[in-house]
């Protein structure tokens, strides 16, 4: 009985095709968590960097005014000179450009494109086909 005993605990050697494909499977194994670890520590150090950057820049990331900022404290100050007789009917501001949208003494429709940080009109557009 005890010679029974020793068979099952004895490990017999593998055939050699299996033990090929065995030491493969083991080189893979080892070659794919190596790339995995390769992986996750770029990760890591890319938050990182993000991380350091975002701090570094953090007191300049305040929004910048759009117009011109005058020293001594003096408000900017330009003037818009739109046709005689031009009705306003609506405005629009983006950035430092604004809008005047309305109709001129003949009736026509118009808009109005002018540059508050340059002071001059950018674009005279006739709207046709409003009414």
């Amino acid at each position: 009985m005890s010679h029974i005993e020793t068979e099952d605990q004895e490990e017999k050697p593998l055939d050699p095709a299996f033990e090929h494909v065995r030491r493969k499977m083991v080189i893979l194994q080892l070659v794919s968590v190596g790339l995995i670890l390769f992986c996750l520590m770029l990760v890591l150090g890319a938050v990182v960097y993000k991380v350091m950057q975002s701090k570094a820049s953090a007191p300049a990331a305040q929004p910048a005014s759009a117009f011109p900022v005058p020293s001594g404290g003096k408000a900017l100050a330009t003037t818009a000179r739109l046709p005689q007789g031009f009705t306003i009917s609506s405005t629009a501001l983006s950035g430092t450009q604004v809008l005047f949208f309305g109709k001129t003494a003949e009736g026509v429709a118009k808009a109005y494109i002018f540059d508050a940080g340059s002071g001059n009109m950018l674009s005279d557009i006739t709207v046709e086909g409003a009414r």
